[in-house]
């Protein structure tokens, strides 16, 4: 699809999001009111505020507080940490808008959702509007720090507290704003042209889907594990203003956490680490498909669809964490919620990683198997179907030419089209065939 067309539901979408988000933190007075805690229950509401204020423009009272204790004037427009405030949220939505346009752009372009990418492609901006505002919490928050008059004191756990912040409303408000950016992709691909499936050895897809899933694996199995992370959280500490970096290391680093069952049933650890495998599940199966999905398999498409199918991963693996939880009628549903949009910036940091190694794994193994290497474990499977391994085929696999079989994906790949050691010109022997060089004996196609 071309930029012109893709341009259009980005930015819709953007504003939406941005919009949304807006509203969300405007709403924090109106918890406030006698009425919001009979209706929705002191605890529930209490709960939405915390999830609003980082969207808030009030400024909330510790950062008053904290910057009256060094003798600022907060109390009008005048005040320079009042001023640092604002620009820090005008700093904060500015950047949700060009993070979520930039890659929307990008995944409408090459994942338009036509030819029955629909849900992928929906999938794919819901969460990268994730991704887009925990970006945008992370550029600002250095305004938010200074505005509360103790930057300098302990800045790195400041900044790993207040880029986990925000993250539950995003779930919601970008789901809604992938929905609105996929239909006005779907009206603005109408007239762009054939917008075909990219063809791709399966067994090249499997090694890349491998590759990437053993990237996330290494964060969320070996860094996770709690030795591993203890190690982390006390890593050597900087001095002054880098001090203590562990805590914001473990939030751009793991995916999860887990430990030996000591001290719990057996039973239910296992349950828990079974939720770690699906979200290897949901990555791998994401990275397999991505290749074909795409119109065009590059790089920077190949590390944004990687992101998105990590951050998937994570929200499947919490909204069954939240249905596996038994405190839900005591604690409530809303407060179980709080879970989700979770590690995200590890999403970001692992999900790029993978993305770049599947993305290279992809074309070093579509390159073996397009000339036929075997003995390597890609061909023999990854030249699968009626060509076996032995029956001397050693060309390039193009998309015109026939090739299927459990390896052969995408929408070109038809037919058997490959026969034997002397196929030559159509592939095809027998009354069938159309090659101009091929004659009529009526024996049928040849065998090896």
């Amino acid at each position: 699809m071309e930029y012109r067309r893709a341009v259009i539901p980005a930015l819709v979408g953007g504003l939406l999001l941005t919009g949304l988000l807006w509203w969300a933190g405007a709403s924090t007075e109106a918890l406030r009111l006698p009425g919001a805690s009979s209706v929705l229950g002191g605890r529930a509401a209490a709960e939405l505020e915390h999830w609003l204020v980082p969207w808030s423009y009030e400024v909330p009272a510790s950062v008053r507080y904290g910057a009256e204790s060094y003798g600022a004037d907060t109390l009008d427009g005048s005040g320079h940490y009042l001023s640092l405030y604002t620009t820090g949220m005008q700093i904060r939505f500015a950047a949700v808008l060009l993070f979520f346009v930039a890659g929307a752009l990008l995944l409408v372009r090459r994942l338009p959702p036509v030819n029955g990418r629909m849900p992928a492609a929906l999938l794919a901006v819901w969460a990268w509007g994730l991704v887009a505002g925990n970006l945008a919490v992370a550029v600002s928050a250095p305004w938010l720090i200074a505005a509360a008059g103790r930057g300098s004191y302990r800045f790195l756990p400041q900044l790993a507290s207040v880029i986990s912040s925000g993250r539950q409303i995003l779930v919601l408000a970008a789901l809604v704003a992938a929905v609105v950016t996929v239909l006005a992709a779907r009206i603005t691909a109408k007239g762009a042209g054939p917008l075909p499936q990219a063809v791709v050895p399966a067994a090249a897809a499997r090694w890349a889907a491998t590759a990437g899933t053993a990237v996330v694996a290494v964060s969320l199995v070996v860094l996770s594990y709690q030795p591993v992370a203890a190690a982390i959280q006390t890593s050597p500490s900087g001095t002054g203003f880098l001090a203590e970096p562990g805590e914001l290391l473990r939030q751009w680093l793991l995916l999860g956490a887990w430990s030996s069952p000591a001290g719990t049933p057996v039973g239910h650890w296992f349950l828990y680490r079974l939720v770690d495998a699906l979200l290897l599940v949901v990555v791998w199966w994401s990275l397999r498909k991505l290749p074909v999905l795409l119109t065009r398999t590059t790089i920077p498409a190949m590390a944004v669809g990687a992101v998105c199918a990590v951050v998937l991963g994570l929200l499947v693996s919490q909204l069954v964490q939240v249905a596996m939880n038994d405190a839900g009628m005591r604690w409530g549903l809303l407060h179980l919620s709080g879970v989700l949009g979770g590690n995200v910036p590890a999403a970001m940091t692992f999900g790029l990683l993978a993305g770049i190694t599947a993305a290279v794994t992809l074309r070093v193994a579509a390159g073996l198997v397009g000339t036929g290497i075997t003995g390597s474990g890609i061909t023999g499977s990854g030249t699968a179907g009626p060509v076996a391994a032995s029956s001397g085929f050693t060309g390039p696999v193009a998309p015109s030419s026939g090739f299927t079989g459990p390896d052969a994906t995408g929408p070109d790949a038809t037919g058997s089209g490959v026969t034997g050691r002397e196929a030559t010109g159509s592939g095809v022997t027998g009354p069938d065939a159309t090659g101009p060089d091929v004659p009529d004996t009526g024996k049928g196609p040849s065998r090896p």
